[in-house]
C-alpha cells in the first residue's frame, strides 16, 4: 500500500527503528522528551523507549555534545538534537575538535558513532541567528559526513544509512520541508513501512532534462522544481539532481549531468563566499573534458549577509523561484 507520510513523521519512524533494532542507540537533545522536540520529530518516543534512552538534557549544546562523545567510546550510538544549525556554533569544540577528529587522531582505535540531527534553513523570519543552513561550514572539516534529505522517503533512508556506520554524520533536515502544522510548505511522499537505506554520497535526478543543469540540496531542490516546471512551458527542459549529501559530493554525477546540458546552475541556500557553489565549480573546472565544452555556469545563493527578520527582506536575499528564472532565461 503507497502510505504518506510527512518529513518530520518519516524521521521520527526512522529513529523508532532503530530505538527497536539495538539497545545501544540512545537520543539526546533539548526539549526531545517530554515535548518531542521542536518539530515534533521525536514525538512519543520517550513514553515508548524511556527517559533513559530519550533524553531530555540542560541548554547547553557544547555539554550534550560532550557527552555524546564519552557515549560512543563507551560503546553506545547517540543520535543528538541540534534545535537549530546555528546553535552548533556555541558547541564546536566537540564536533569539530572532538567527534570529527578522534577517529583519526587514535589511529581508528576509538569510533565514534554518532549522528548529528538539526534543523536549518529561512523563509519564516526568524533572523540571524536562526536561519542559517550552514552546510559549508561543518563540510569544510575532514571527519565530518554531511547529509541534506528534501523529500520524507530520502530522510528515513539516509538516517537509518547514517546512523548504521561508525563515522560521524551531520543530518541536516531543512524546517520548510518538515511538515508540521505551524510550518509553511512541508512535504509528503511516499515511505516504506519496513527498514530500507539510502546510500550517503549519491545524488539523485530528480527530473530529467537537456538545456541545462541545475544542482540543489534540501528545501531549494523544490524551488529548482518549481522554476523548471516554469520554464517547461516555454521550451526549455531543465535537469535538476537534488544532491542529497554534501559530504561526500557526487562528483561522477555532477560531470555527467554538466556534460550532458552543457550549463549549470548551482541553487544555494547558504552564503555565497567559500561555499558549495564554489566547491561545485572548482570540481567541474578540474575536470579538463568538463572544462572544455562547458557553456555556462551560474549561482543563486545567499549573499554575505546576516538573514533579516524582516520577512521582504529575507525573500529578497533567499535564494527563489524568480531568480532561478533569470538566470536560465539568460542562457536563451
Amino acid at each position: 500500500m503507497d502510505r504518506k507520510l510527512s518529513m518530520y513523521e518519516a524521521i521520527n519512524e526512522g529513529l523508532r527503528q532503530l530505538l527497536e533494532s539495538d539497545d545501544r542507540v540512545v537520543l539526546l537533545g533539548e526539549d526531545i522528551g517530554r515535548m518531542g522536540g521542536a518539530f515534533w520529530v521525536t514525538r512519543g518516543l520517550q513514553e515508548r523507549f524511556g527517559a533513559d534512552r530519550v533524553i531530555d538534557t540542560p541548554i547547553s549544546e557544547a555539554g550534550f555534545l560532550g557527552m555524546s562523545v564519552g557515549m560512543a567510546i563507551g560503546g553506545l550510538r547517540p543520535i543528538v538534537e541540534l534545535q537549530l544549525v546555528d546553535f552548533g556554533l556555541v558547541a564546536m569544540d566537540p564536533i569539530v575538535n572532538h567527534i570529527a577528529k578522534l577517529g583519526y587522531m587514535s589511529g581508528g582505535q576509538i569510533r565514534l558513532p554518532i549522528v548529528i540531527r538539526a534543523a536549518i534553513g529561512g523563509y519564516y523570519g526568524d533572523a540571524a541567528q536562526h536561519s542559517q543552513v550552514l552546510f559549508s561550514t561543518f563540510a569544510h572539516f575532514p571527519g565530518l559526513r554531511v547529509v541534506v534529505p528534501s523529500d520524507p522517503y530520502d530522510a528515513k533512508g539516509l538516517l537509518l544509512e547514517a546512523a548504521q556506520g561508525d563515522s560521524p554524520v551531520l543530518f541536516l533536515e531543512h524546517k520548510m520541508l518538515y511538515g508540521v502544522p505551524f510550518m509553511a510548505f512541508g512535504t509528503q511522499g511516499s515511505v516504506p513501512e519496513e527498514r530500507y537505506t539510502v546510500p550517503l554520497g549519491k545524488a539523485k535526478v530528480v527530473r530529467e532534462g537537456k538545456d541545462g543543469t541545475v544542482f540543489a540540496a534540501g528545501y531549494s531542490v523544490h524551488l529548482a522544481l518549481e522554476a523548471a516546471e516554469a520554464v517547461r512551458e516555454e521550451g526549455v527542459s531543465l535537469e535538476v539532481i537534488d544532491l542529497r549529501s554534501l559530504k561526500p559530493l557526487d562528483t561522477e554525477m555532477i560531470l555527467r549531468s554538466a556534460g550532458k546540458t552543457g550549463k549549470v546552475l548551482v541553487v544555494d541556500e547558504d552564503y555565497a563566499s567559500y561555499g558549495l557553489s564554489g566547491e561545485i565549480a572548482a570540481r567541474l573546472a578540474e575536470d579538463d573534458a568538463t572544462r572544455a565544452s562547458l557553456k555556462a555556469y551560474a549561482r543563486v545563493a545567499t549573499p554575505d549577509i546576516p538573514i533579516p527578520f524582516s520577512e521582504p527582506l529575507e525573500q529578497a536575499i533567499l535564494p527563489n523561484v524568480e531568480r532561478i528564472l533569470d538566470v536560465v532565461r539568460s542562457w536563451t
